[in-house]
Order: C-alpha cells, then structure tokens, then sequence
C-alpha cells in the first residue's frame, strides 16, 4: 500500500483559490506507474489512482480541447 500523506502534491498552476481543484502527485508515477489523484479541499479523503498512460492521455486531451469547453 502507498504511503499517500508522504507524496508530494501538485495542483495545477490555472487552479484559483477556493476553487474546486484536483491535486496529482508526479512523482509516483515514475515509481509506481500511477497517478494518485486527490481533492485539494479533502487531503485526507480517498486517493484515485490511474495508470500513467491514462492519465497523459487525458491531460493532452485537455490541453489540446478534446473535451470541449466546461
């Protein structure tokens, strides 16, 4: 089992304050070949994690508007 609180987490540079915000922890990915995902308002709550590929996958989606606009 990973030790989540150990990790380091990263929110996106485009997150406002107060907002509702995904945090990701990069460093585990190289390791374990998962991306832990975590709701930045609830740090002790329940961690997702996605294969690595997955989750590169989504990002260039994202950056490249593949999901439209919200």
């Amino acid at each position: 089992m990973t030790d989540y609180p150990s990790l380091q987490w990263v929110k996106s540079s485009y997150s406002g304050n107060g907002g509702s915000c995904v945090e990701w922890a990069p460093s585990s990915a190289s390791a374990t070949g998962t991306v832990p995902l975590r709701d930045s308002k609830r740090p002790s709550g329940p961690v997702l994690t996605v294969p690595a590929h997955a989750f590169a996958s989504f990002v260039s989606g994202v950056k490249t508007g593949g999901f439209g606009t919200v």
